[in-house]
């Protein structure tokens, strides 16, 4: 670059970097409030779908396996225990956890109300993670591999609906197609657990498998199905692959998404809300920096035409204005990505910002950070602006330096 065209940047960078002119504060402001939405959008919207994915595995799993029959609810029919791939599947690749199962339809009744309920048995392999960080009082309870126990868990919800608290005896009716009378069986609330998602907390009470098994007439081999935990949810279908070239013709395996089809669908419109908010604040940004870069054009018209008059070529003096309209988005990204990123690290964190876990399924504001998604967001953001940023500075070839050195 030459020394005209050196001082001309010289001149334009002296105004930006002293922050003297509003039109480049309002842009820089604009562009960092700009950015910072977006990833707090991102984050947000990834924390939500992650957290009530999470929720609706932990009750249901990755992939399940049960009977292959035309029978969906719970009360299924019964598969041996006793299997080839079982506990070994584990092992695969992309396997995180297996576990048998057994659920069971019920009406658990107090001194005034009666709620239907399903029990949902387990065994010795149950995995307690997801129970772990979602219970509010008592305790998990034990599964002996010899002796039964009366122990369950139950939801807040249905502990509030019911007026049932710690230790109380719950009592619950079973009904089998083949008998007349019910049969009840007597319960101890051993904890109580709450996660938000009412669809699963207003149904679900955990308790020992062994107690299904003798309530359906089934031996100790027999259970519902099968649950596998993947490690890593978005490698689920490699894992579900796996699954299902392993299990016999007999079974049937299901991905969580299969499962529960409303849930997954309602997170996946949530990506849409995601990309109206990135256009319009990346249009935003745009119409400000092309403002103003005119403008600057415009006041700047004096300078352009001394140096065309000396010999400079309107491209060598575009790219002047566009490095200093770079300079300025890239300030806007730098402070952007400081306040979206700090809000998002301090929300992660300590979770300020509540929410009413009755309407949205978490008590507070779930965050997930990445990187990757954040770090195409700056470069897309910074392409797009100079690409629309090319089309003003084309105002530059058309300035005759005569003219141009008389303009006041």
């Amino acid at each position: 670059m030459n020394f005209e065209l050196f001082i001309a940047r010289g001149i334009l960078s002296k105004d930006k970097n002293n922050f003297s002119r509003p039109i480049v504060r309002i842009s820089i402001i604009s562009i960092a409030l700009g950015i910072a939405v977006m990833i707090m959008s991102l984050a947000i919207t990834a924390g939500f779908k992650d957290a009530i994915s999470q929720k609706v595995i932990g009750f249901g799993s990755h992939v399940k396996i049960t009977s292959f029959d035309l029978n969906k609810s719970f009360e299924s029919s019964p598969l041996n225990m006793q299997q080839d791939f079982y506990p070994s599947l584990a092992d695969s690749n992309g396997i995180r956890h297996i576990q048998v199962y057994a659920t069971k339809s019920g009406l658990a009744k107090s001194d005034d109300q009666i709620h239907g309920v399903v029990l949902k048995g387990i065994w010795t392999d149950f995995d307690w993670t997801f129970f772990k960080n979602n219970m509010i009082e008592g305790e998990l309870i034990e599964i002996d591999p010899v002796k039964r126990t009366n122990d369950i868990l139950v939801s807040k919800l249905i502990a509030d609906k019911l007026n049932f608290s710690l230790d109380d005896e719950v009592r619950i009716y079973f009904i089998n197609p083949d008998e007349i009378s019910p049969r009840g069986r007597k319960f101890v609330i051993k904890g109580i657990y709450e996660t938000g998602l009412e669809e699963f907390d207003d149904l679900f009470i955990i308790g020992d498998l062994r107690h299904i098994q003798r309530l359906n007439k089934w031996d100790e081999t027999q259970v519902s199905g099968f649950e596998i935990f993947v490690d890593d949810y978005r490698n689920m279908g490699g894992a579900y692959e796996t699954v299902y070239n392993t299990i016999p013709p007999q079974m049937n395996a299901e991905s969580i998404q299969d499962l529960y089809p409303q849930i997954f669908d309602w997170l996946d419109l949530q990506d849409l809300n995601v990309i109206i908010i990135l256009v319009l604040m990346i249009a935003v940004a745009t119409i400000n920096m092309v403002s103003t870069l005119l403008i600057l054009i415009l006041e700047k018209t004096n300078m352009i035409g001394i140096l065309k008059a000396l010999g400079s070529k309107s491209s060598s003096v575009r790219k002047v204005f566009l490095y200093n309209a770079v300079y300025i988005i890239g300030l806007g990204l730098f402070w952007g990505n400081l306040f979206g990123l700090a809000i998002a690290i301090l929300q992660q964190q300590f979770g300020f910002i509540h929410l009413d876990q009755a309407s949205y399924y978490v008590s507070s504001v779930p965050i997930q950070i990445n990187l990757f998604p954040i770090i195409l967001l700056n470069i897309g953001t910074l392409a797009i602006c100079i690409l629309f940023l090319l089309i003003p500075s084309f105002i530059i070839t058309k300035i005759s330096p005569v003219k141009a050195i008389r303009w006041e």
